[in-house]
C-alpha cells in the first residue's frame, strides 16, 4: 500500500463499559468536546488567504498583479491593483475571522458547561469537554444532556423520566424515556460506582428515532432501544434527578452526526454574474488581440522611424514580439472592466437588504414578540424570481391550536347555538360562552358555546359519560399539577390535548397516571382505573385502543381513531347510529374539521386473560413482533359500540386566503404538502382559496400500484388538455390560429384545474419513469395538495421541480418535518410556530406569520432584485465607459499600451470616485412603493421572466458603455486638436487631455445615476454631488506640488487638473461632452416609456398623480358549503402508550386515508377566464383586506373593468 493511502479503521460495533476509563481509552473514542470553528491564531491567516484565491475573480487579480510586476509588459504601477485587492481581501477576511470568533465563542460555551460525573469515588464538576465514553453522569431537573448516554435510574418510579426534544426534532411536547428494571434501583452512588455492565452496540451514526444495542451484566443481556437512551441536545424535564452511562461522546453524537454542511445556495444573479465576467474576459481578449496586432502593424510600418530619437533594445525590434507584449500589457489595462470591487458591493448591497427586512415593522408579530430575521445575506434578489412556493399545512397555513369545535353523541350534534326561530346563529367573539364554573378542575382558556351539552352531563346521561370517559381515559397525555387543581397537560399532539381538555372541563378530569392505573376525577369524585393495556397508534391501524379495569371490576376497551376505519369494526347494533353520525361527519368535514370517530366495547374476563396471555407473548418475541401485536390488536378491536364522533378546529392563521390570492395574482403557483389525510388537507385548501368550486375539475390521484397511478395521471393531462382544447374551439375559428398543446400557459388560461395526491401513490409518481408525468400534470393545474407525505417525500417533490423546471423555488414550513425541503429548495422560510425552531434554524428567512411572505416576496424580494439589477446594470456600463477609453486611445499613441488617465485615476475610480452612489442607487431606489407593489402583484413578474438583467440587458449596457467611451475620447480629442488657451497657446498636453477626460467621465457617470435614480433620498444626493465633490479635492490634492515634492515618482500629474480646469474652454469642453454622452440616453428612455410603457411605468405614473391613497374595492369572502367528508389526523408518534406501560417510545408517523370520491364543480366559461387573468385586482398591505379568488373576481368585475380588459384582449 503506498504510503499517502492512510488506512482508516472503520467502527463496526462499539464497546463500552461503565466506570472504566482504561479500558474504552483503547478503542479511540471520541471525547465529548465539538469544534464547528474553522481556524486559529496560527492557521487563519494561510487557511482564509487559501480559501479566498480559489474564488476565480481573486485569483484572475493576483495573477494581473503578478503581470504588473513585469517591467516589459506592465504599464501601470502595482499599486493600481493591490491597493484595491489588499482592500476586498482585508474586508473579506474580517468578516470571516468576525464569523468564527462567534463560532469559537459558542464552542466555548458549550464545551464549558459543568457536568456532575462520577470519578474517584464521588460526584465532580467536570466540564462537559472533559466527559469521556463510558463515565456515569448525573443530570437534574431542566439540565441539557451532555452526551448521548444510556438511561440507568430517575428520581420517578419504575425508572421514568421526561425529556424535551426540541432540540432535535422541533417537537416541544414531553416525551418519556425508561430505564431497564435491572438498573432502575441503582439510586445510590456506591451500587453505581460498583455497576461495570459492558454496552456492546451501532457505531456512531446519524438515526435518531433508532438505537439497537445490549447490555452485559451479571452474565445476563438486555436489549437496548432508543427508548433507553437520553440523546444529547435533550433536556430533562419533571424529573428531579436521573443517572446516565455515556455511550456516543462530542461529534459522535446523534445530535453532531445530523449536524451535516447545509447545502451551499447561490442566486441565478451570481450564476449569472459568473458568465458575465468570461464573457469580458474572452472580450478583453478580443480587444488585446486587436490591440497586439495594431501594435505589430504599426512597429512594422512606423515604429521604424522613431528609433533615430527613440532608441530600444535589440530585443524589441521583432514586431511580432513586441506585439506580443502589448497583448499582456493591454490585458492589465484593460482589467478594470471587472473590478475587484463589483464583488464586494454585491456583499454590502445583500447585507443591507437583509437588514431592511430585519427592520420591517410590518413583519413584527407583537403576540410572540417575533420580528423577521434574514437569516442569510446571500439570497435577497432572489426573493423577486420566485415561481414556486412548498407549504407545509399544519402550523404554517394553520395556527396548529386545536380547538375542540363541535360532537356527535349518540345521534346528537352538540357546538351549534340556535335562535327562537331553531335557525343557526354564527358564533362570533360576542357570543357568549358556556360557564364552567361548577367545575373548579376546569381550564379557563377554554371555550364551549353549546349548553346542552353541560346539561346533558349534569343529568347524567350515561352514553354521553361513557363519551367523556373515552376522552380523559384513551391519550398518551402526561399530566403535571404545578400546584393544587392547576393542571397542565404535555400531549404529543395538540390534538389529543385539545380533547382531553375538553372532558376535563365537562368534568372528567384526566388527573394522574402511572404505568398501571390512570385517575379521573368524574363529577368531583376520584375515580381510579387498572391499565392492563394500551393499543398504540401507528399510521397503519390509524386508531388507538386502552384496556382498562373499572373499580367495578369491569373490563371495557376504549378505541378512537378514523371513522372509515372505526366503522369497518362496529357492532351489528351500531349500524343504525353509524349512518346518523356519518351524517354529522360530513358536515362537521363541510367546515373543515378534524374529525374522529369514538367506540367501546365490554370484554369478557376469561376471554381477556387468553387474549392477554398471548399479549404477553408477542410483547417479547424477537422476529415478526409488530406483526404478532398487530393480529392480536385486530381480533379484540370488533365488534365495538360507536359513542360518537368529535370535530376539532385547526384555525387557519390571519390573512392566509388573501396572501394565497395575492400570490397567485403575482404568478406564483403554491403547492402543499402537508402530513394530513386526503380530505383534512381538502378542507383546509378550500377554506384559503386554493381550492374553489368553480374549478373545472379537482383530480384525485389515489392509486396504490404504479400501473394504477400511471393511468390516473395520464387521464387527468388527456382531460385537462382536451377540455381546453375544445372550450377554445371557438376563439380558435374566429381568429384561424391553432393552439400549441405544449404551451401550458396556454392552457392555463382557459381551464383551471388542481391536484390532490397522497403519499402512497406520491411514491408510485415520483419513480424515475413516472415523475416527469407528474411534473406535466401537476404544471399544467391551477393548485396542487400532497397529502400523507413524508419529510423525504416533501424534498424529492421539491428537487423535481428545482431541477426540471430550472424556476426558483421557496420552501415554508414551521416543524422538524420540513427542515429537508426547507434545505432542498432555493430558498428556505422558517415559520416560528408551535413545533420549536427547527426549520427556522434551518432556514434563510424566518417570520412568525404565513402573510409576511407576501410582503417579503412582493416588496422587499423584488425591490432587492430590481435594485441588484439596476446596479449591476449601472456598474458595468460605467466601468466599460472608463475602460474603453484605453481603446481608443491605443489608436492614437502606436498601440503602445500607454494609458490615458493618471495611474491614481485609475486606482480610486472604482474605489472612491463612483463607488458610494452606485451603492446607494442599489440599497435605496424603488421603482414603486411598498404598497403598490402589494395593491399590483403582477408587478412581481419581471423577475420571474428575468427581465430586468439579463444577456440582452448586458449587451445593451455594453453597447451604451462603449458608445460613451467613444463620445468621452473622440469629443475631447477633437476639441482639443483645435483648443486655444486664454494666452492663445494650444491645449494640447497629454496630461491636460487626460485630466478633461477623466473629470468628464465623473460627471456624466455622476448624472447619468441622478437620471436612473427613482427614489430620492438625501443620502442618494449627498453620496452623487459628494462623490463629484470629492473627485475634484482628490485630484487637486494629488496633483498638487507639496505632495510632488514629497513623492516625485509616484505623482507625476504636478499642477495640470490645476491649469487645465481653470481654463474657460475645457469646462466648455467638459460640458458640451456630458451633454452628448446623456442627452441620447435620455431621449431613448423618454421615448420607451411614452411609446411603449410597462406596468411598472404606468403605476409609477399613476403613484406620481396620487395625492392620496386610492380608495380601496371593497372585497368579500365567499364562503363555502360542501358535503366532504374530513377526518381526525393523528399527530402523535407509534409506540408511546406502550411507553407508559413499558417505556416504549417510537418516532412519530402519519396515516394513510382512504381517498374520498372526485369533485365535480359548476364549469366557468372561457371568457371569464380570460377577464381573470388580464384584468388587474388589487390586493392592499391591509390587513382586513381580502382578495377574492380568480373567479369571484372575473363575476364582479364591473362593465368598465371589463370594458377595459377587453381592450387588452
Amino acid at each position: 500500500m503506498a504510503f499517502w493511502k492512510r488506512k482508516t479503521n472503520i467502527e463496526k460495533e462499539r464497546h463500552v463499559k461503565a466506570n472504566d476509563r482504561e479500558y474504552n481509552a483503547k478503542f479511540s473514542y471520541a471525547d465529548n468536546s465539538i469544534k464547528t470553528s474553522k481556524y486559529n491564531i496560527f492557521t487563519f491567516l494561510p487557511l482564509n488567504l487559501f480559501e479566498q484565491l480559489q474564488r476565480v475573480a481573486n485569483a484572475y487579480f493576483i495573477v494581473l498583479l503578478i503581470l504588473q510586476l513585469i517591467p516589459q509588459i506592465s504599464s501601470l504601477s502595482w499599486f493600481t491593483t493591490i491597493v484595491p485587492l489588499v482592500l476586498v481581501l482585508a474586508i473579506t477576511a474580517v468578516k470571516d475571522a468576525m464569523d468564527d470568533f462567534f463560532r469559537h465563542r459558542s464552542d466555548q460555551q458549550v464545551n464549558n458547561r459543568q457536568s456532575q460525573v462520577l470519578i474517584s469515588g464521588s460526584l465532580q464538576n467536570e466540564k462537559w469537554m472533559n466527559v469521556h465514553v463510558g463515565d456515569i453522569i448525573k443530570l437534574e431537573n431542566n439540565q441539557c444532556v451532555a452526551a448521548d448516554i444510556l438511561l440507568l435510574c430517575s428520581s420517578e418510579p419504575y425508572g421514568l423520566c421526561y425529556i424535551e426534544t426540541s432540540e432535535l426534532d422541533g417537537e416541544t411536547n414531553l416525551k418519556v424515556r425508561q430505564a431497564l428494571t435491572v438498573t432502575s434501583g441503582l439510586a445510590d452512588i456506591s451500587q453505581l460506582l460498583e455497576f461495570d455492565g459492558e454496552v456492546i452496540c451501532e457505531p456512531p451514526n446519524n438515526k435518531l428515532d433508532k438505537f439497537t444495542g445490549t447490555l452485559f451484566w451479571r452474565d445476563c443481556k438486555y436489549p437496548l432501544d432508543n427508548e433507553k437512551m437520553l440523546l444529547r441536545g435533550c433536556v430533562l424535564r419533571n424529573t428531579e434527578w436521573c443517572f446516565g452511562m455515556v455511550v456516543f461522546a462530542g461529534l459522535q453524537t446523534k445530535l453532531m452526526q445530523n449536524c451535516g454542511k447545509t447545502m451551499f445556495k447561490r442566486t441565478s444573479i451570481d450564476r449569472l454574474m459568473n458568465t458575465l465576467v468570461l464573457w469580458i474576459f474572452g472580450f478583453l481578449l478580443c480587444l488585446g488581440v486587436i490591440l497586439a496586432i495594431g501594435n505589430t502593424v504599426w512597429e512594422s510600418l512606423v515604429g521604424k522611424d522613431f528609433r533615430v530619437f527613440l532608441p530600444i533594445d535589440d530585443s524589441h525590434t521583432n514586431a511580432v514580439f513586441s506585439g506580443f507584449l502589448t497583448f499582456w500589457s493591454y490585458i492589465i489595462i484593460l482589467n478594470t472592466v471587472v473590478p475587484i470591487s463589483l464583488y464586494v458591493s454585491v456583499e454590502v448591497l445583500r447585507l443591507g437588504h437583509s437588514y431592511f427586512i430585519n427592520w420591517d415593522r410590518k413583519m413584527y408579530f407583537g403576540a410572540l414578540d417575533t420580528p423577521a430575521e434574514a437569516r442569510t445575506t446571500t439570497l435577497n434578489e432572489e426573493l423577486g424570481q420566485v415561481e414556486f412556493i412548498f407549504s407545509d399545512k399544519t402550523g404554517t397555513l394553520t395556527q396548529n391550536i386545536m380547538v375542540f369545535s363541535k360532537c356527535s353523541i349518540n345521534g346528537q350534534t352538540y357546538g351549534d347555538i340556535y335562535d327562537e326561530f331553531h335557525q343557526k346563529v354564527e358564533i362570533t367573539e360576542k357570543t357568549a360562552c358556556v360557564d364552567f364554573s361548577f367545575n373548579p378542575l376546569r381550564d379557563t382558556k377554554f371555550r364551549f358555546y353549546d349548553g346542552s351539552l353541560v346539561e346533558a352531563v349534569k343529568q347524567e346521561d350515561p352514553l354521553v359519560q361513557e363519551f367523556l370517559r373515552l376522552l380523559a381515559l384513551c391519550h398518551t397525555v402526561m399530566p403535571e399539577e404545578k400546584s393544587e387543581g392547576h393542571l397542565v397537560y404535555q400531549a404529543q399532539s395538540p390534538d389529543e390535548g385539545a380533547l382531553v381538555t375538553a372532558a376535563r372541563n365537562f368534568g372528567f378530569v384526566f388527573r394522574a397516571r402511572t404505568p398501571e392505573t390512570i385517575t379521573v376525577f368524574e363529577m368531583g369524585q376520584p375515580v381510579t382505573y387498572q391499565l392492563l393495556a394500551i393499543l398504540d397508534f401507528n399510521n397503519v391501524r390509524m386508531r388507538m385502543s386502552v384496556i382498562v379495569r373499572t373499580p367495578l371490576g369491569q373490563i371495557k376497551l376504549y378505541c378512537k381513531g378514523a371513522d372509515t376505519i372505526i366503522f369497518e369494526r362496529l357492532a351489528v347494533s351500531s349500524l343504525e347510529l353509524m349512518d346518523i353520525t356519518s351524517e354529522h361527519l360530513s358536515e362537521f368535514a363541510g367546515e373543515g374539521l378534524r374529525t374522529l370517530a369514538l367506540g367501546y366495547k365490554d370484554i369478557d374476563e376469561d376471554y381477556f386473560k387468553v387474549w392477554m396471555k398471548k399479549y404477553l407473548f408477542a410483547s417479547t418475541v424477537l422476529e415478526n413482533r409488530e406483526d404478532q401485536l398487530a393480529a392480536l390488536y385486530e381480533e379484540i378491536e370488533q365488534e365495538l359500540k360507536l359513542l360518537g364522533a368529535t370535530a376539532i378546529e385547526d384555525k387557519l392563521q390571519d390573512g392566509v386566503p388573501e396572501t394565497i390570492a395575492c400570490l397567485n395574482l403575482a404568478d406564483i403557483k403554491i403547492w402543499v404538502l402537508t402530513g394530513d389525510k386526503l380530505e383534512t388537507a381538502m378542507n383546509i385548501g378550500y377554506s384559503c382559496n386554493m381550492l374553489r368550486d368553480d374549478m373545472d375539475e379537482v383530480f384525485i390521484i389515489s392509486g396504490n400500484t404504479q400501473l394504477e397511478v400511471q393511468q390516473q395521471l395520464r387521464s387527468a393531462q388527456e382531460h385537462i388538455l382536451g377540455l381546453s382544447r375544445v372550450s377554445s374551439a371557438a376563439y380558435v375559428e374566429k381568429t384561424d390560429k391553432q393552439l400549441n398543446p405544449d404551451s401550458v400557459f396556454e392552457e392555463a388560461i382557459i381551464s383551471e384545474n388542481a391536484l390532490v395526491i397522497n403519499g402512497n401513490s406520491l411514491a408510485h409518481a415520483l419513480d424515475p419513469g413516472l415523475k416527469l408525468v407528474l411534473l406535466d400534470v401537476a404544471c399544467l393545474c391551477k393548485s396542487v395538495i400532497c397529502c400523507r407525505v413524508t419529510p423525504l417525500q416533501k424534498a424529492e417533490v421539491v428537487e423535481l421541480v428545482k431541477t426540471h423546471k430550472k424556476v426558483v423555488t421557496l420552501a415554508i414550513g414551521d416543524g422538524a418535518n420540513d427542515v429537508s425541503m426547507i434545505k432542498t429548495a432555493h430558498i428556505g422560510v422558517g415559520i416560528s410556530g408551535q413545533e420549536g425552531m427547527q426549520a427556522v434554524l434551518s432556514s434563510d428567512y424566518s417570520f412568525a406569520q404565513f402573510r409576511y411572505l407576501q410582503r417579503l416576496l412582493l416588496v422587499h424580494g423584488r425591490w432587492s432584485y430590481f435594485r441588484m439589477c439596476r446596479f449591476l446594470h449601472y456598474f458595468f456600463y460605467k466601468n466599460f465607459a472608463f475602460t474603453l477609453v484605453h481603446f481608443w486611445y491605443g489608436f492614437f499613441c502606436g498601440f503602445s499600451a500607454q494609458t490615458v488617465y493618471d495611474q491614481w485615476f485609475i486606482t480610486l475610480f472604482n474605489i472612491v470616485f463612483t463607488s458610494l452612489p452606485v451603492i446607494a442607487m442599489g440599497l435605496f431606489d424603488q421603482d414603486v412603493n411598498d404598497r403598490n407593489s402589494l395593491r399590483y402583484p403582477s408587478l412581481y413578474k419581471p423577475g420571474q421572466m428575468n427581465l430586468l438583467f439579463n444577456k440582452r440587458q448586458f449587451f445593451l449596457c455594453t453597447l451604451q458603455g462603449l458608445g460613451t467611451s467613444f463620445l468621452l475620447f473622440f469629443i475631447p480629442y477633437g476639441a482639443f486638436s483645435v483648443l486655444l488657451q486664454e494666452d492663445g497657446s494650444n491645449v494640447s498636453a497629454q496630461q491636460s487631455f487626460a485630466v478633461t477626460v477623466a473629470t468628464s467621465l465623473v460627471i456624466v457617470v455622476s448624472v447619468q445615476i441622478g437620471l436612473d435614480t427613482h427614489y430620492w433620498t438625501a443620502i442618494n444626493h449627498l453620496f452623487i454631488w459628494g462623490s463629484v465633490a470629492v473627485y475634484f479635492a482628490i485630484i487637486f490634492a494629488l496633483q498638487s506640488n507639496g505632495i510632488f515634492g514629497v513623492f516625485t515618482s509616484y505623482f507625476t500629474f504636478v499642477g495640470t487638473s490645476r491649469n487645465s480646469l481653470s481654463e474657460l474652454n475645457v469646462w466648455l469642453v467638459i460640458l458640451l461632452t456630458t451633454v452628448v454622452c446623456v442627452v441620447p440616453g435620455l431621449v431613448v428612455s423618454f421615448l420607451r416609456i411614452d411609446l411603449f410603457p410597462t406596468q411598472t411605468d404606468k403605476v409609477r405614473h399613476l403613484q406620481l398623480r396620487q395625492r392620496q391613497d386610492p380608495q380601496e374595492q371593497s372585497l368579500r369572502r365567499v364562503r363555502r358549503t360542501s358535503s366532504r367528508r374530513s377526518a381526525y389526523a393523528f399527530s402523535h408518534q407509534q409506540g408511546y402508550g406502550e411507553l407508559i406501560t413499558s417505556g416504549k417510545n417510537m418516532r412519530r408517523s402519519t396515516i394513510c386515508t382512504v381517498p374520498s370520491a372526485g369533485h365535480s364543480p359548476q364549469k366557468s366559461n372561457w371568457f371569464e377566464n380570460v377577464l381573470q387573468r388580464k384584468n388587474e385586482v388589487a390586493c392592499a398591505p391591509e390587513e382586513n383586506t381580502e382578495c377574492l379568488d380568480n373567479g369571484n373576481k372575473a363575476k364582479e368585475m364591473t362593465e368598465r373593468q371589463a370594458d377595459k380588459a377587453l381592450s387588452l384582449t
